[in-house]
């Protein structure tokens, strides 16, 4: 299917992308306007655009029904700071409970049962509750139309961040693991970001990878080794070679027992190079396919 988003009724429009562009962090903004009436809402349009500076950009945009504009737009443009308080599993109810339509000057901390904790540098407060809550300021807000459904990115620099020591490791770091974070999907789905689901991905940094095209081409084609997994082999800096001390019992019996067969032994070095590659092993997954060049 193909679709041209223009053709689309707005509500439409914004289903199609909300379900294809994600999973979406959530900032849960808390501000506060001239007359000090505190407003706390989440906002999954958002991300971190720039380490220094420190830039955080989220959008609350017009909304689709009726065109009206957010509370938290009205109040970034009186006083331009917020709190961005991180969402975790542990709050994510109460934080949908927050995007509620709560007339002008209710304090969604109130009705969403968080705790206001003052902040350091900006006058809206935080949630206590959050596990890393960011002090920014507001440098810019740039409408991107006038239509409901038009975002409006607010652009906010980060000037102080508080982070519990529940979720540091030894060296004084976010440790992943520790801090179930929550992001946002299409319609009513969120997804939890927990040891069952993490998995690291080995960047390439400053030595640049040998790239799919020059892996030999017998590797390259194989009908078992997935994209990913040549992804995997393709990230080493240059073309390893074979390692006369790698010493692998399942190895050897491969060898062995197809040693009649060459076509049935290549498969069984590419099962076996992938089964290495999905336990993140690629220098090993790597000589048991150059053995199949010896």
């Amino acid at each position: 299917m193909t679709i041209k988003l223009k053709d689309l009724k707005p509500m439409d429009a914004q289903n199609y992308l909300q379900h294809a562009i994600a999973p979406r962090p959530i900032c849960f903004a808390s501000t506060i306007d001239k007359e000090g009436n505190i407003n706390l809402s989440p906002f999954s349009f958002f991300n971190l655009f720039s380490s220094n500076p420190p830039i955080v950009v989220f959008s609350p945009a017009r909304r689709v029904r009726d065109n009206t504009t957010k509370h938290t737009l009205e109040n970034v443009l009186e006083v331009p700071e917020v709190v961005i308080n991180i969402v975790d599993y542990d709050m994510v109810q109460q934080t949908s409970l927050a995007s509620c339509e709560f007339t002008k000057g209710t304090n969604e901390f109130e009705k969403a049962g968080f705790t206001m904790q003052a902040a350091t540098l900006v006058q809206p407060p935080m949630v206590k509750e959050s596990k890393i809550k960011l002090e920014c300021r507001v440098n810019e807000v740039k409408p991107l139309g006038n239509e409901g459904g038009a975002g409006n990115l607010v652009i906010a620099e980060v000037l102080l961040m508080h982070i519990d020591d529940s979720i540091l490791n030894a060296e004084g770091k976010i440790d992943q693991t520790k801090i179930q974070h929550v992001a946002r999907l299409g319609g009513d789905w969120y997804c939890k970001v927990d040891n069952s689901n993490l998995f690291k991905v080995e960047k390439p940094n400053t030595q640049l990878g040998i790239g799919v095209d020059a892996l030999p081409i017998a590797i390259r084609n194989s009908a078992i080794l997935s994209g990913n997994n040549l992804g995997q082999l393709a990230n080493v800096h240059e073309m390893p070679v074979i390692d006369p001390a790698f010493n692998d019992d399942k190895l050897k019996n491969i060898i062995q027992y197809y040693s009649i067969n060459p076509d049935e032994m290549d498969k069984e070095l590419h099962r076996y190079a992938k089964t290495l590659l999905e336990e993140g092993k690629v220098n090993e997954a790597w000589q048991v396919l150059l053995a199949d060049y010896q």
